[in-house]
């Protein structure tokens, strides 16, 4: 309950701000609340994905297995995330339903022209399959071809990353910071890999 709430806290607070500031004049987020919020948004989502990517190695160097049952957890709030962060981009930014002058074949556009907005689709689409599969239905009804799916995690994290970098243009500062941690947790598995390998020789 405790990680639930601590995941769900900052969705509550960036959205209830951008909603203040965008419709009621308030301040909170500064000059820009849509795109500070898309990015606090994009933020989490990235945070919530390396949570999930974190479980395993601190399992195994700290032998907290418990942590196990809290990747589904952070996965599913990384999507939640995602959405947030798409709803906000397509409703307040791009403007569709909100504004009379835009319709679908100019989100389309964006999606399709602009190379971030593509790259940041295209890792929310490939996090839907594992959102739908991540029930224990689901893991019992796809039996040995679910892990293969949910190791979609790593591509989308990637993406996701990328999408951040491509999206700063002046200080890239902290998309930098992200790739360096998304490099460390992937380099961990590749390790993991090898031992696993050798310990079966």
């Amino acid at each position: 309950m405790l990680l639930v709430i601590a995941s769900a806290l900052p969705a509550l607070t960036i959205t209830a701000a951008v909603v203040s500031d965008v419709f009621y004049g308030s301040s909170w987020l500064g000059a820009d609340p849509i795109k500070e919020g898309e990015h606090l948004l994009g933020e989490w989502t990235l945070r919530a994905l390396f949570g999930t990517l974190l479980i395993t190695p601190l399992r195994y160097h700290s032998g907290w297995n418990w942590l196990a049952k809290h990747r589904r957890t952070l996965g599913l709030f990384a999507f939640a995330y995602v959405v947030l962060h798409f709803l906000t981009w397509l409703l307040l930014d791009a403007q569709v339903w909100v504004s009379e002058y835009v319709g679908w074949a100019d989100v389309w556009k964006d999606i399709t022209k602009r190379p971030y907005i593509t790259v940041g689709f295209l890792a929310m689409l490939l996090m839907v399959p594992l959102a739908l599969t991540s029930t224990k239905k689901a893991i019992a009804r796809m039996g040995k071809r679910w892990r293969p799916l949910h190791r979609l995690i790593y591509p989308i994290a990637l993406l996701g990353v990328l999408h951040y970098i491509l999206s700063v243009k002046k200080d890239l500062t902290e998309p930098l910071l992200y790739l360096g941690v998304l490099s460390a947790l992937l380099l961990w598995r590749v390790w993991d890999a090898r031992r696993r390998a050798d310990a079966r020789v």
